[in-house]
């Protein structure tokens, strides 16, 4: 499945449980602010508890994704002449100063 796919249908699928739930707080006349409060907690439960197969896919993708952007940001760099002739300087200074023993 689409990595994009997954978190959308994850996410609507969520949501749509932390509505449904709040819907109905608020049709048993719970103070709203604590009614959302309940059905976010609870949403939250029931998502740990039914949704664990989209929720693993999602968190497949996001594993993938990051494997790649460390494994893009893993290449060797270029390095420019500059830095080269930096690093020559450098070294130099290095090997022509005593020893301190």
């Amino acid at each position: 499945m689409n990595s994009g796919r997954t978190w959308i249908l994850y996410s609507l699928i969520r949501l749509g449980v932390f509505a449904v739930v709040l819907a109905l707080l608020l049709f048993l006349q719970i103070v709203p602010w604590v009614a959302a409060i309940l059905a976010a907690i609870i949403a939250l439960c029931i998502s740990i508890i039914f949704l664990r197969r989209p929720r693993e896919e999602a968190s497949k993708t996001l594993y993938a994704a990051r494997a790649n952007r460390s494994a893009r940001s893993a290449a060797p760099a270029r390095v420019s002449e500059d830095e080269s002739v930096e690093d020559r300087a450098v070294d130099d200074r290095a090997d022509d100063r005593p020893d301190a023993h």
